[in-house]
């Protein structure tokens, strides 16, 4: 009897403890880990999605998108999920346009996912609710102008910037992101209509740059097709306003990669080019006179144990103005004798050379200008014909640009604004003046030396009929391992104009040229002259400065007509007595064929043979009136009829 109610106390006191611990437990759930149980359960009934902001959009010009955000849907199939498979198949047909065939594989096959492709807005209301159709919005970065300005612009990838304003102004455009709960079933599939947006995102912000697309096509183009012309590695192009330091046009290419930004990044021995700011040191400090005559012997001169020798020279003695013009590195380098080490850094440091612009763009280095102290006993002569430093092609552009602005330098500007999402300014970059490195009076000898380069000297390929042209043309060798290679060499021109009121400064370099052509006046110096007439004929420069500026009207044309030619929109024509003859006589040229050409260039092909152009549209030339091969005369009006034309 006493062993029964021991059993029975003993089973009942273990009911009890078992009970108290069950009920310690649920206290402990309900209680102590109610947060965290919660938690749990609306993890499984609840999923988060991050909602990302569309980017923002980088401008040009007049607000002209350059790089712009699309909104799209990526569409992609569960086929475990799909309860009605008739009703699913043939909303896929009618709404994505897909074939029966496809549309029974994503539908019907053995896969857990399938991929259908991304597609515009339009369908996901069309889509949405579908069992086993997932369509998720998502963001794609667009680029109207295709390749232009790729390198300027940069790329997206996985949302971040990389290169170009797409980087540098990262955070800008990136704008904030969002989220959303949505509601899941019992296997975790989301509930249709089951979602809450908890954070709205916040759209990125605009950037307006100063390029200007037509400037920026023309140059693009004219630089490749020099490229490939004479078979080079690659090159730089830079278009700019010397009197704002806006960027109008900058185009690098390094071995087919359009993306490049070597302008900024790829410093380079300026060679000859940088004769200006020796020549500009000299006579800003009164240590000579661009009439000062110079012994440059038999072209040869040896100081220091490093021999010098002149190319385009044939002369023994020769005028500062003549030692430029020719480009004599004999002439420049003895003509620098006379200047003290400390002022000839302080004046190239003066210039912009050994410190970064400020551009806004990533990745921009400072080049090397190495103090007096670390100069060589050959580092006078060398500096002053444009080696042992090296300078970025916008350093140069700049520096140049300097000269063309009376002796003020600019800082460089491809911004011009920064704005909010809608658009409101929150930042107006405006044009900023650094310091006055020479003065006017200075920058005009210097100027009027450099239109003698392309009038009379080395520059002549840059030469235009209608206007004078300031320029210098460069050829240096390039160094690997600190020794200069033969037949490895960067060919450059830069050059402003009109002379006596430029406009624009454009740079031109092309690296390792082939053919043995390789000369800056050869190679560079043309790129520039045709992108000059292509501007022209774009009729996006001041038509009343052209005016002022043009040179006397040729003689087959009268003064009065010349100046209505000039002020005709496409007309800046400079009706040379140069021009080719055909048959007719010397006034008289085959109309060219053009058509198929975009419009812009079809009127420089025109306006080479010294035709007059009028009634323009838009896109590709359809047909000439007169026709293709009809003999005129110069100065005849042509009429092009473009794709963007009605028929009369």
């Amino acid at each position: 009897m006493h062993a029964y109610a021991w059993r029975r106390r003993a089973i009942l006191a273990a009911w009890l403890i078992g009970a108290m611990a069950v009920i310690a437990r649920a206290g402990q759930i309900q209680i102590v880990q109610a947060s965290a149980w919660e938690d749990i359960a609306v993890r499984q009934q609840e999923g988060a999605v991050t909602l990302h902001a569309p980017r923002g959009t980088v401008l040009v010009g007049n607000g002209v998108p350059l790089s712009v955000t699309r909104e799209r849907v990526r569409v992609s199939i569960a086929p475990r999920e799909v309860r009605d498979p008739v009703a699913v198949k043939q909303r896929l047909t009618d709404v994505l346009g897909l074939s029966s065939s496809r549309v029974e594989r994503l539908v019907s096959g053995e896969s857990v996912w399938n991929q259908v492709g991304l597609y515009s807005m339009a369908v996901r209301d069309s889509l949405m609710g579908l069992s086993g159709v997932h369509v998720q919005s998502l963001y794609q970065r667009y680029y109207p102008y295709g390749e232009i300005a790729r390198g300027v612009t940069g790329v997206v990838i996985d949302g971040e910037g990389r290169g170009g304003v797409e980087q540098q102004f990262n955070e800008h455009l990136s704008g904030t992101t969002g989220s959303q709960i949505f509601a899941r079933d019992a296997h975790g599939n989301p509930l249709p209509g089951q979602r809450v947006t908890v954070e709205e995102p916040r759209a990125g912000g605009e950037v307006l740059l100063t390029l200007d697309m037509e400037l920026q096509e023309i140059a693009q183009s004219a630089l490749l097709e020099a490229i490939d012309e004479h078979q080079a590695f690659g090159g730089d192009i830079l278009i700019t306003d010397p009197h704002t330091g806006e960027i109008k046009a900058l185009f690098s290419i390094r071995d087919k990669n359009i993306a490049a930004l070597s302008a900024i990044n790829a410093p380079f021995e300026p060679g000859s080019t940088l004769k200006v700011f020796t020549v500009a040191a000299l006579l800003e400090n009164g240590l000579a006179d661009l009439n000062d005559s110079i012994d440059i012997g038999n072209g040869r001169w040896t100081i220091n144990g490093r021999t010098l020798s002149d190319v385009h020279v044939e002369s023994d003695q020769v005028t500062l103005r003549e030692a430029f013009y020719e480009s004599s590195n004999v002439g420049i380098a003895k003509a620098a004798l006379v200047l003290p080490e400390g002022l000839h850094y302080q004046s190239l440091r003066d210039f912009g050379f050994g410190t970064r612009t400020g551009i806004k763009l990533p990745g921009e280095v400072e080049g090397v200008l190495r103090s007096p102290d670390r100069w060589s006993r050959q580092s006078p002569q060398s500096l002053a014909i444009g080696y042992e430093m090296s300078a970025t092609p916008l350093q140069m552009a700049m520096a140049y640009g300097a000269i063309a602005n009376g002796g003020i330098l600019m800082r460089p500007r491809l911004v011009r604004e920064i704005r909010d999402a809608n658009g409101r300014t929150l930042e107006r970059l405006e044009a900023q003046e650094i310091r006055r490195v020479v003065s006017p009076q200075t920058a005009a000898q210097v100027g009027s030396a450099m239109v003698d380069v392309v009038e009379t000297g080395t520059g002549g390929a840059a030469r235009i009929g209608s206007h004078q042209v300031a320029g210098k043309s460069g050829t240096a060798r390039f160094a690997t391992g600190g020794v200069y290679q033969s037949g490895d060499y960067s060919s450059s021109f830069i050059g402003y104009f009109p002379a006596d009121n430029p406009q624009l400064v454009i740079f031109v370099k092309l690296d390792r040229p082939e053919g043995g052509v390789y000369y800056g006046g050869a190679v560079a110096a043309p790129v520039t002259r045709s992108v000059m007439e292509a501007a022209l004929a774009a009729n996006i420069l001041d038509i009343e400065t052209l005016v002022e500026t043009a040179r006397e009207p040729p003689e087959v044309v009268s003064p009065e007509l010349y100046v209505e030619l000039l002020r005709e929109p496409y007309v800046p024509i400079p009706l040379s007595p140069e021009l080719p003859e055909s048959e007719g006589g010397a006034d008289a040229v085959a109309i060219p064929d053009v058509s198929g050409l975009p419009v812009r260039f079809a009127v420089r092909e025109l306006h080479k043979h010294g035709l007059r152009v009028t009634e323009m549209g838009t896109g590709d030339v359809v047909r000439t009136y007169p026709t293709a091969g009809s003999v005129v005369t110069r100065g005849e009006v042509v009429r092009l009829r473009s794709g963007g034309q009605d028929d009369e």
